[in-house]
């Protein structure tokens, strides 16, 4: 089996399990993630956050993102270009007038409310979305790519490339934890993984422990 066919097997694996997670489990989990989020240093010290907002069973990002707006951050978030195949990103203000379900029924910002933002050198703090990851950092997202193609414009050397690297963090469920996740030289690792249980600080021996 190549990385290509061991990815998909894991993605569906997982996609199957966190859609039979209960609600009741699935919304005081998502609290759990959110009140950590908000605790890390990265966080509180960010001006600009790039977000997602959440669809299906996936964590849900919708009052994190609230949260990050009253606290008075920058909030981005992206939309898919069909066209490009590369996200574009946008400034949003109010969710109830900024966003609706785009592609896939995503929750997307509405580019006739939100103001485009190219400077990607303003971004502090990147929440990443994914389907499973592992402790060192390890990513697997939804197939698309979009997201690496959006890290390699930021560091187009695949190295540091800006004056100061936003924190690369992702928050999911611990069932999305595996031990190993197939890797391609596009993959990029990410420096925080949030759990409903753990703040696991990726590559690091010590994991601080809710």
């Amino acid at each position: 089996m190549n990385t290509q066919a061991m990815k998909q097997a894991l993605r569906q694996s997982i996609i199957a399990a966190r859609q039979k997670l209960a609600v009741a489990d699935h919304d005081a989990f998502s609290r759990a993630i959110i009140k950590s989020i908000m605790q890390l240093d990265a966080y509180r010290q960010a001006k600009t956050v790039l977000a997602y907002m959440s669809f299906g069973a996936e964590f849900a990002t919708g009052a994190w993102v609230q949260l990050a707006l009253q606290d008075g951050k920058q909030v981005l978030l992206p939309r898919v270009n069909s066209s490009s195949r590369q996200l574009e990103l946008f400034q949003v203000a109010d969710l109830q007038q900024d966003v609706a379900p785009g592609k896939w029924d995503i929750p997307e910002p509405l580019p006739e409310h939100c103001r485009s933002v190219d400077d990607l050198e303003r971004i502090d703090f990147i929440l990443l979305p994914g389907v499973a990851f592992a402790r060192d950092g390890s990513r697997l997202g939804y197939g698309g790519g979009f997201y690496d193609k959006l890290l390699a414009r930021m560091t187009p050397d695949g190295r540091n490339a800006l004056p100061q690297r936003p924190a690369l963090v992702a928050a999911a469920f611990s069932m999305q934890l595996v031990t190993e996740i197939p890797q391609e030289a596009t993959d990029r690792k990410v420096e925080w993984l949030i759990t409903e249980n753990e703040v696991i600080h990726c590559g690091a021996e010590k994991k601080a422990a809710i």
